[in-house]
């Protein structure tokens, strides 16, 4: 059941009414529902109930310290891919124990930190990044547990933005190279091997992909295995998709069923990166219009809420359902939903049949993911504030920026 339902005509969060939610802190704001978080994760408990496992939440697509703490306390690991992730999780709470390192473009000293806080591993994407990273643990007097993310050039059917497992991608080892890479990390005295990892792309809505990457990578972690480099885990990463117009993601249950098929009576650990499946349905952006303005062709509602705020649809043509909070008995026109930011890219939908007044509040829906974590202060305009509603009760869990919070770092000229 949707933590955002129709209660009495009008759009609720759990309990609360977002239209009260929008007259006590204002809008744009970001509103997440605790309790869909954590019945998302939950999901996944029982998903794969009986296995060895660790879910990492990413934390790209979501990083407010709000939402890392509902996650921390229920157990989850954190998969990150900066140094001020890792500072969000701890932050917020989470352990260092549970953390894994991705990303292309690791610096030494995001390199030291994460090896200070004694993170569970480093998911090295090359093999200079390798190199950087011996050199920086031998200097700190550390081993670095390492694994590899193995590009298997598999195809995830997504969109290419967020396509990451092709060798035409940036991300990750080449597959063909992977073995001599980890034959030679092997020998290196301040790197301990310790397992494996594929991620090959985001909202993806098929099991064929992650079942032909994952057998490439199971067969690589056998040859090492018969070479004598026994790994402690294997990292299916992330990527599982949501539904936003008319996706069929794939049900938890039958990924699961699959990924214990591919794990039957293997001795690694497996570790799951989860990421848009665990918050995406747990938010929405809320949006007051401004002003309805007609045209020849269409009428244009502008918002007050912009791509700065959710860059999604500007960014991939993405779609996301729009609903009235408080909808209204009238026969709906054709809307394009815009903001205010100066690029025609500025749109949040197009061709929405809604039936609207000046001053009508409106929710974007799955809007939990990438969505304040890929925000901007383009056109000097103010970040949203985010909230937790949590039964009956809201809690503040980023404050709106104000205008003074867009300069107070910069400084005029002497």
């Amino acid at each position: 059941m949707s933590a955002f339902a129709y209660a009495g005509g009008e759009l609720h969060a759990e309990k609360v009414a977002l239209a009260e939610v929008a007259e006590r802190y204002g809008t744009p704001c970001y509103v997440y529902s605790r309790a869909a978080i954590e019945a998302a994760y939950r999901d996944f408990h029982e998903a794969f109930a009986g296995l060895r496992y660790l879910v990492c939440y990413a934390v790209k697509a979501n990083g407010n310290v709000a939402v890392l703490d509902i996650l921390a306390r229920l157990g989850s690991g954190f998969d990150i891919v900066s140094g001020g992730e890792l500072a969000r999780v701890q932050a917020a709470g989470g352990l260092a124990s549970r953390t894994v390192f991705s990303g292309v473009g690791k610096t030494a000293d995001e390199m030291a930190a994460a090896l200070a806080a004694d993170i569970l591993c480093f998911n090295v994407e090359s093999a200079a990044e390798l190199e950087t990273l011996a050199g920086v643990a031998a200097r700190e007097g550390r081993r670095a547990r390492v694994s590899f993310r193995v590009n298997p050039d598999v195809d995830p059917g997504t969109h290419p933005y967020i396509s990451t497992g092709l060798k035409e991608n940036k991300f990750g080892v080449p597959i063909a190279e992977a073995l001599a890479l980890y034959r030679y990390a092997a020998e290196l005295p301040s790197i301990a091997v310790t397992g494996i990892d594929m991620h090959i792309g985001s909202q993806i809505t098929e099991l064929a992909p992650y079942r032909d990457a994952a057998g490439k990578v199971l067969a690589l972690a056998d040859t090492l295995a018969r070479e004598g480099v026994l790994l402690q885990h294997v990292d299916l990463g992330g990527g599982l998709g949501v539904r936003y117009r008319d996706e069929q993601p794939v049900p938890l249950i039958d990924y699961a069923q699959m990924v214990r098929r591919l794990m039957d009576g293997r001795r690694e650990k497996l570790i799951l990166e989860p990421g848009r499946r665990l918050v995406a349905d747990a938010g929405v952006l809320l949006t007051r219009v401004l002003y309805l303005k007609s045209g020849p062709e269409r009428g244009f509602a502008i918002v007050d809420a912009a791509m700065n705020d959710l860059l999604r649809p500007a960014l991939y043509e993405a779609w996301h359902a729009i609903d009235a909070v408080r909808p209204r008995v009238a026969a709906p026109a054709r809307w394009d939903i815009v903001g205010p930011v100066c690029e025609s890219a500025d749109f949040l939908g197009h061709d929405r049949m809604l039936a609207l007044a000046q001053g009508d509040l409106l929710a974007v829906r799955t809007a939990g993911a990438y969505g304040m974590s890929m925000s901007s202060n383009y056109n000097a305009r103010p970040r949203a504030c985010e909230l937790v509603v949590d039964g009956a009760s809201v809690h503040i869990a980023r404050r709106r920026e104000r205008i003074d919070d867009l300069f107070s770092a910069e400084s005029r000229l002497p």
